[in-house]
């Protein structure tokens, strides 16, 4: 997958979805690549999937899907999701902290990335600029608005495409409200008491499927190659001789990870619980800015050769204190969407 005519390309092994019957796939049987936007294949999750043999005729068919991988795959956002849920303050409701929600947030971590399909291509297409934001090009617009569309009319003005560039920060602080608004709705329920005969469980679902939502991008966020033009492979000027292969992104996020990182170690590395001051998005956007500080870091240790086999311990470490960035900054959004849901609608027409 590729996000540009220069960047990544799988590796025939791994790029397509094949039906095998008794016999190969011809390497000639090839597809079009839809721009990289943040995902790619995890060719170790094959054998995770439903495998079966069907006699016919004396021959056996076998069906393998081969299923996306993304910014830090299926176990870096699994374990981001679930370590979020769980070290959640015990002030927040009680169903969040129910082992029924913290698994349905676990398994939500990965839930975009299953978005990415073919069969849904108006759907992967609306939604893959929302994985990443490269802020060299972002920024170079000027300040950053809030809104999205303000964003979008901004990139437009200058004569370029909102998903070449990504839409990272706003998806992520439009979930982060969807997200708070349900869970003031559950408070509004929730005070009515049993005597109201009111059931929360609906706003609850909402709720959890939000949480686990919110988390996938904050995971991203929490990835240096997801916020920048060197997201995989460098381009430009390149005195430190990194890296100009399509490799590191996967190999960074992918096999690396789900070899070496365990949730202990990411959990040991996570900050105290908070609850985040001012605008939301200004916090976030500042998150993705301390992610950006570390690009050049990921090549590094990509050039010493430190993100093949085991690694170094200084590529461990570097590994789990960004997967623990990213659950700590997820479960503080939850605590606080909670927190914040408590405040009093602002009236649009005060003083009109």
């Amino acid at each position: 997958m590729k996000r540009s005519s220069n960047h990544f390309r799988l590796s025939p092994s791994c790029r397509y979805r094949f039906v095998a019957r008794a016999s190969t796939v011809p390497a000639s049987s090839t597809r079009q690549i839809a721009p990289y936007t943040g995902w790619m294949f995890h060719p170790s999750l094959v054998l995770r999937l439903l495998r079966f043999a069907v006699p016919a005729g004396g021959l056996f068919f076998l069906a393998v899907t081969v299923p996306p991988a993304h910014a830090w795959e299926h176990e870096g956002h699994t374990m981001i999701n679930r370590l979020a849920a769980t070290t959640l303050p015990a002030d927040v409701p009680a169903f969040l902290e129910t082992p029924a929600a913290i698994d349905e947030i676990e398994y939500l971590g990965p839930e975009p990335d299953r978005w990415r399909s073919a069969a849904e291509s108006e759907l992967s297409a609306a939604q893959a600029p929302e994985h990443f934001i490269n802020l060299e090009s972002a920024d170079a617009l000027g300040p950053l608005p809030h809104k999205r569309l303000d964003f979008e009319a901004l990139v437009f003005a200058a004569g370029q495409r909102p998903e070449k560039i990504g839409l990272q920060p706003w998806e992520t602080d439009e979930v982060w409200e969807r997200l708070k608004a349900a869970m003031r709705q559950y408070r509004f329920l929730a005070a009515a008491g049993p005597s109201g005969n009111v059931d929360t469980k609906p706003v609850e679902a909402a709720i959890i499927f939000y949480a686990g939502w919110l988390g996938h991008y904050v995971g991203d966020g929490s990835q240096p190659l997801h916020v920048t033009v060197q997201y995989n492979g460098w381009t430009g000027p390149n005195p430190n001789d990194y890296t100009t292969g399509h490799q590191i992104h996967h190999q960074f996020e992918g096999p690396f990870v789900a070899a070496n990182i365990h949730p202990a170690d990411i959990k040991a590395k996570m900050t105290p619980p908070t609850v985040i001051q001012g605008d939301m998005f200004d916090a976030y956007l500042a998150y993705l800015r301390h992610t950006a500080t570390y690009v050049e870091k990921v090549y590094q240790l990509e050039k010493a050769g430190a993100l093949v086999g085991a690694g170094t311990s200084e590529s461990r470490d570097f590994t789990a204190a960004r997967l623990a960035a990213g659950a700590s900054m997820l479960r503080d959004m939850i605590y606080t969407a909670w927190i914040d849901s408590a405040q009093p609608v602002p009236d649009p027409y005060a003083g009109k």
